[in-house]
Formats: C-alpha cells, structure tokens, sequence
C-alpha cells in the first residue's frame, strides 16, 4: 500500500455526479412534478438564498484577502483544479468543532471554516479541504442546478413532520453521496490522495499527525472485516478513505463499492424513495414467477396479485435475472418467502400444488432453508410433511401441467 501510495500516481479520473445522485434526481422529477417545479421556481431560489446571506452575516467572521493572502491564494489554486471560476468567499464561525461547509449561492461560493481547521492544515491538505468545499458548489451549480434543487427539496422533506422512513433514508443517503462526490473533489483539487486523506482523517480525528499509507491499509483492513455502518451525514472516515483509494486508482468497482458501502442490500425496512422502487418492481417479477404456470392462473390467485399491482397481468416471457437478483437482495429474503407463502395459499381450491412450486422457487433461489422454516412455522407443517413435500413437488408440478394441457 505505501509503494502503491508514493509511486507515479495515474490521472485524476474526471469528477462526476454519482449514480446517486442522478437515480434521486429522476425520482422526484418523474415521482414529484410539482415539487420539483416549484423547486426550479425564482420565488424558491429567492427564498433559499436569503436564508443563507442571513446565515453567514449572524454566524461568521469574513477572512478577506488582504488579512489572509495564503488562505486565498489555496483556494484559487483548489479552485482552478476543479475547473471553477467563481467568486471566492472565505469565513471562520463564531464556535463548532473542526470543520468546513459550502454556503451555496448562485455564482458565488462562501466556505466556512470552524474550529482550529486553519491553524492544523497548511499547503495541500487546506487546498483538499477547500475543494472538497468548492466540489459542493461545482455539483451544486451544474446542469442546470438539478442537484441541487434535489437537495433542497430532500432537506425540506426531511425536516417535515409527515416524511416518512423512506423520505428521511432518501435525505440521509444524498448526503453521503453528496459528501463522497466532495471527497473526489478534494483529490482532484489537491492533486493526489495523499493529502485529501490525511486532511479528511485530521478533520475528523483532530490529530496533528496523520499517515495516508497507515490510514488506507486500516480501512481496507476494517472494510474486510466488518458491515460498514454509515453516519447521519457523512459516511464513516475508513469508508470515505478506501473510496477514494478506489476512486482515484481509476478501479471500474469503485462506484459499485461505495453504493454497496452506503447503501446496503435491498431491504424491505429502511428502504429509501428509490429503493421502494426497486422492492416493487422485484415484487412484481416474483408474483410474475408465481402465476406463470397456467394451472396457477386461477381467478382467485390472480385477483391476490391484484390486490399488490391492480395493473397485473401475466408476463409468459422467462426472467431470466430474477434468481440473481433475489439472491442478490439479502434484505428481502424473508420477505421474498413470505411472497411466496402468501401466493401458495390464495387458491386453496389448488390444494398443495402451488406450495409444491413456491418450494421449488426457493430452492432455485436459495431461499429453501428460509421458506421451510416459515413453512413449519406459519402452516403448522412437520418436518415429515414437508420431507413428503419436497419429495414429491417435482411429480406434483409435472402431473399440474400435464393436466391443464
């Protein structure tokens, strides 16, 4: 790692919004229209820009250029890496821990230090800090301020009473894409990972010390042992710091990585907007699986799947990516079993038939050992009768088909 970290590093890869961020950004404009409508609106930009000029006069203290060359002369050198070409505007808080933030303003950019930022990080690590500032203003301003208009507008949901879970895991996920995009930033702007990372773990640890090698060999090492957790806010340091090892060595998984680090498998519970999505389109590709056979196409199985989509109508066609991605989606494995109970029990004039295919299901999905045991458990079935089950589903389905042809 600290060969790899020292040697001849390859081009900075081009910054770019996240997949992310553009998944939210079509949810809202297909899902909200009139939200984000208004979000685009002048009266709504108005509004948010004032709050924020109203923000920085009561909370900071400016640092102007003439009082502090050096901090302004990073922040054109961070600027120009990234490409922008704004209005700088620098301040230090009144109190708060260590930190920086982007107060975002059409054509300008105002980044606040807080805490002893300015006293612990000289010459390239200030100019990752600062492009990891600035980055939020280059996201935050492009095609057409979209990205940030979603923000905006997951930020109002959040802090209202009537979001839900899903609202609130939307809100919190943007953030940390948003915060991994920054990160990327601050190498470009920095011009190597080196001094992002020892920045970044500085910021976040408060030490005066800091080894990049060290750091990137600890967070492949805690990312290979444990279920990475994620803040509020900001992912966690080894996970933002192992990205953008990943990242900026151009690795084609990187982006996979950090989605699967943030995001987690699909899950039923704690689900955001776009993950809702995606639990409805692979519900309805089970109940697709479930009723394919025409023996299982009676009237009251199909008016059950109608009670989850009133639009279901059979697909005949195989799917032949949906076993991969069940397995895929470990969250919903107990949920994909009781799909299938649910559906092997809506016709009991089939009799065992369609708990015969819901077994077969499982087992081609790996789900066997979660369906018996919900089997036993919610149908009150021994061991012995589900051994006779399984044993003889394969005839079951065969005499099933042969029937109805």
């Amino acid at each position: 790692m600290t060969d790899a970290l020292h040697a001849v590093p390859p081009p900075v890869p081009p910054l770019a919004p996240l997949p992310y961020h553009d998944e939210v950004v079509r949810y809202l404009q297909d899902e909200e229209p009139d939200v984000w409508q208004w979000s685009q609106s002048a009266t709504a930009q108005d509004e948010h820009a004032e709050a924020v000029r109203a923000d920085l006069l009561r909370q900071t203290y400016r640092l102007d250029e003439t009082a502090h060359p050096e901090l302004h002369r990073a922040a054109q050198a961070a600027a120009g890496r990234l490409g922008l070409d704004v209005p700088i505007f620098l301040y230090q808080a009144t109190d708060g821990p260590m930190n920086a933030s982007l107060f975002y303003l059409p054509g300008q950019a105002h980044v606040v230090f807080s805490g002893p930022m300015l006293e612990r990080l000289q010459g390239a690590e200030l100019e990752a800090v600062l492009g990891h500032e600035l980055s939020h203003y280059l996201l935050w301003s492009s095609e057409g301020g979209r990205y940030h208009a979603a923000d905006r507008i997951l930020d109002a949901t959040a802090a209202d009473p009537r979001a839900d879970a899903a609202h609130l895991q939307t809100a919190r996920l943007y953030r940390l894409f948003t915060e991994a995009y920054a990160d990327r930033g601050a190498v470009v702007a920095s011009g190597s990972l080196e001094p992002a990372v020892t920045a970044l773990v500085k910021t976040q640890t408060g030490l005066q010390a800091v080894s990049a090698a060290s750091y990137l060999k600890q967070a492949d090492e805690i990312a290979s042992r444990a279920a990475m957790n994620t803040g509020s806010s900001h992912p966690e340091v080894f996970v933002r710091a192992r990205a953008l090892r990943l990242w900026s060595q151009g690795d084609a998984q990187a982006d996979a990585w950090l989605s699967a680090a943030l995001r987690g498998p699909l899950r039923l519970d704690g689900a955001d907007l776009t993950g809702r999505q995606a639990l409805s389109r692979l519900t309805r590709r089970v109940l697709q699986q479930m009723l394919r056979p025409a023996w299982m196409q009676s009237e009251a199985t199909l008016a059950h799947a109608r009670r989850f989509f009133p639009d279901f109508t059979i697909d005949a066609s195989p799917d032949v990516a949906l076993a991969a991605d069940v397995a895929a989606a470990t969250g919903c494995h107990d949920y994909i079993t009781a799909l299938l109970l649910d559906m092997a029990v809506a016709d009991r004039a089939l009799e065992d038939v369609p708990l015969a295919a819901a077994l077969e299901l499982g087992r081609a999905w790996g789900l066997a050992p979660v369906l018996e045991r919900r089997v036993s458990q919610d149908l009150g079935m021994s061991k012995r009768q589900l051994n006779k089950l399984n044993q003889e589903s394969a005839g079951m389905l065969q005499k099933a088909e042969a029937d109805r042809a």
